[in-house]
């Protein structure tokens, strides 16, 4: 009997981990409900398939589905800086996305959940500065407050100076200190010359200014950076269709991102189609 057992686990163990392969392949395209298709049967074999249901649910918009896995994930591995930081993104979405009634409750589970990916591991980059912007922008009677925000961003520009940088420039832009927050998004742009989303920053910057001949130069040394970059096609419509200009070529621009070949990193085409 043991001599048939033995190979039956390894073969049910190799099929668990070609399935979650897969099914991270399929994320990675964005292809969130085929992923889910192969994960959902393997939910209880350990955290890296529960983060991953999550991540799937969360990129689909479903932030109440996404929280319940990602808090079985932390429950059984409470030392993970990046499940925690990946529950605090989902109650921030529920809190964005849910009832007024509850979203001061989420608000606050997302900050803590922030807070503590931090505590684990102060390198996690994604966790600090999705730190850094619920400081800047949430209100002070559920934690947020420029005040954090400054000390904040002494710890991001000792893990990256650019994006030091660009926190400086957030912080004066929501102290309306529009000058000293446009030598910021410079200076991280320069130094940080060949990313593309230090030219879109500035881009975009500007086009809030309405400075808009100056911002579609930077659109252009963006695009020269990264042509046909995706989101920098989906920053460029929306710059458009704030400022209520260039409408046509909003709406070109965005049905050229849906048929792009997305990544997680890039934003979700269902806002994409809220703005076309």
């Amino acid at each position: 009997m043991r001599t048939l057992l033995l190979p039956l686990i390894c073969i049910s163990l190799l099929a668990v981990d070609v399935g979650y392969d897969r099914a991270l392949e399929l994320y990675n395209r964005t292809e969130y409900q085929a992923s889910l298709q192969l994960l959902l049967p393997l939910r209880e074999a350990d955290p890296a398939n529960l983060v991953l249901i999550g991540q799937n649910y969360f990129m689909m918009g479903d932030a109440k589905q996404s929280t319940e896995f990602f808090q079985k994930a932390v429950a059984l591995d409470p030392n993970n800086s990046v499940y925690y930081h990946w529950l605090g993104r989902a109650f921030g979405r529920w809190a964005e996305t849910g009832s007024m009634f509850t979203a001061m409750s989420h608000a606050s589970k997302a900050r803590q959940n922030f807070e503590k990916a931090i505590e684990l591991d102060p390198h996690n980059s994604e966790a600090v500065n999705d730190l850094f912007e619920f400081y800047v922008e949430a209100p002070s009677f559920i934690g947020g407050g420029i005040d954090k925000a400054v000390r904040l961003a002494d710890q991001i520009a000792r893990l990256d100076a650019a994006e030091g940088q660009y926190a400086q420039a957030r912080i004066e832009e929501k102290k309306k200190e529009y000058r000293r927050a446009e030598k910021h998004f410079r200076r991280a742009m320069e130094l940080a010359p060949h990313q593309v989303g230090r030219v879109i920053d500035l881009a975009k910057f500007l086009a809030k200014r309405g400075r808009f001949e100056e911002s579609d130069k930077a659109f252009l040394a963006a695009e020269r950076i990264a042509p046909n970059a995706p989101k920098l096609m989906y920053a460029r419509a929306a710059a458009y269709i704030q400022a209520k200009r260039n409408i046509e070529a909003a709406k070109s621009l965005l049905e050229k991102y849906l048929a792009a070949q997305l990544t997680p990193e890039d934003p979700p085409r269902s806002e994409a189609r809220k703005l076309l």
